[in-house]
């Protein structure tokens, strides 16, 4: 019988290098396999329907929340849904892949509760409010007042940091990355 897949979480605010550090991770050589959420948002930059993120309508995303199919989701900003769709969640598991999600935090505190010690969940924190800020500005792909509700909502996901089962601070790229790794490393030898 095969061995399932183990499942990692890395949630953080907008801003924080979350889906830098899951990219990092991916190239490692762990059988990382992305979990792909559902959303509701509009592609950002260069982000393609089934890479990053399957991108649907509200009226779609509310079809799949009658179903039952998710794992976890959630309205992040208003009429802006984010979710984790159960089937492929256990098909990669059957199959011995190892998951990531690279979600909000309450997704991530919401799927640590539905997997448990079968999953490891990362709080990757900020330096500081005023760097995130600064990290958010200078990434160019949002405006000033989607910013402002990016940091008001920064300050809310940082108080729920403590439901995770480990928090590294992202002040230094590489030193976050190895920090990650390591974490990861050892949740996948246990």
């Amino acid at each position: 019988m095969q061995k399932r897949g183990k499942l990692f979480i890395i949630a953080a605010p907008s801003g924080t290098g979350k889906s830098t550090i899951v990219n990092y991770l991916m190239s490692q050589g762990l059988n990382m396999h992305f979990s792909i959420s559902l959303t509701t948002r509009a592609p950002r930059g260069k982000e393609q329907n089934g890479v990053e993120y399957f991108f649907t309508s509200v009226e779609e995303f509310r079809k799949h929340i009658c179903q039952e199919d998710f794992i976890e989701y959630e309205e992040v900003y208003k009429g802006c849904y984010y979710g984790t769709l159960k089937s492929q969640v256990d098909n990669q598991t059957a199959k011995g892949q190892n998951v990531i999600f690279d979600v909000d935090v309450n997704g991530g505190i919401n799927i640590k509760k539905h997997f448990g010690d079968n999953a490891l969940s990362i709080f990757i924190m900020p330096p500081s409010i005023e760097e995130l800020r600064n990290r958010l500005t200078k990434r160019g792909t949002d405006s000033l007042e989607v910013i402002e509700q990016r940091i008001s909502r920064a300050e809310y996901e940082i108080s729920q940091a403590p439901f995770f089962d480990k928090v590294v601070v992202n002040d230094n790229l590489q030193t976050a990355q190895s920090e990650v790794l390591e974490l990861v490393k050892t949740f996948l030898n246990q």
